[in-house]
């Protein structure tokens, strides 16, 4: 990943954030083109502190045929996204870009066996089951034995050792507190969701940017002297 020195993240902000996440873009080359599917994940580690990102596929799944436990996958994981015009900088002469997150995990991806796909199973759900709270979980118990044999046998457990993780988190830091705390701002009041919350994200990261603007803004309504 092409990853300026503003914004690259460390390597343990990168795998939270990845973990937080949960979902990604895993990506394989079966030596003509890429292939690649959509799909849910959760981390573990092994002993030594080794990375594991622990998923299934679709028995069918193309990917399938090239874990070989020795070529390298990539798994990109992305969040909120957010176009900025050059209009909404204080500084003239800006140009205009795109802000995001994203963290890129590689390494190479083994099978699982069967007992070690049932564990991923209730794992996976468990994860996910969470942000739902106060529902109650659903569990693989629910299922009927029959059912539930019959759906893992149309799916196959894998799970890639994290050699290499990448995080790029372009959130304007290089930009001045002026020109950053204007982007926030008209970020902020965008429609869409993933702009709103690009913004919140900047204000965290330099929140001393909107105290000085704040200052600033209450300087120049309140007139010398006046209360």
């Amino acid at each position: 990943m092409y990853t300026p020195p503003f914004f690259k993240q460390d390597r343990a902000a990168s795998l939270k954030f990845a973990e937080e996440r949960g979902f990604g873009t895993m990506c394989a080359f079966d030596g003509h083109k890429p292939v690649a599917s959509l799909l849910p994940f959760y981390l573990t580690y092994a002993a030594d502190g080794t990375p594991q990102a622990a998923f299934h596929v679709a028995r069918h799944n193309p990917l399938l045929k090239l874990a070989d436990g020795s070529a390298s996958w990539l798994l990109a994981v992305n969040g909120p996204d957010a176009y900025v015009s050059p209009d909404w900088y204080v500084s003239p002469d800006q140009v205009p870009t795109w802000l995001y997150q994203s963290v890129h995990l590689s390494g190479p991806v083994r099978l699982l066996s069967n007992h070690e796909l049932a564990v991923q199973i209730d794992t996976l759900s468990d994860k996910f089951e969470t942000w739902l709270l106060p529902k109650k979980p659903w569990t693989s118990a629910k299922m009927t034995a029959g059912r539930l044999e019959t759906m893992k046998k149309a799916i196959v457990g894998l799970v890639m050792t994290v050699e290499e993780v990448e995080g790029s988190f372009k959130l304007n830091q290089h930009k001045s507190d002026a020109d950053f705390a204007a982007i926030a701002s008209a970020l902020g009041s965008q429609a869409d969701a993933d702009s709103r919350t690009i913004a919140g994200l900047m204000r965290e990261a330099r929140p001393l940017a909107f105290a000085t603007d704040t200052v600033q803004t209450q300087q120049a309504i309140t007139p010398e002297g006046g209360v």
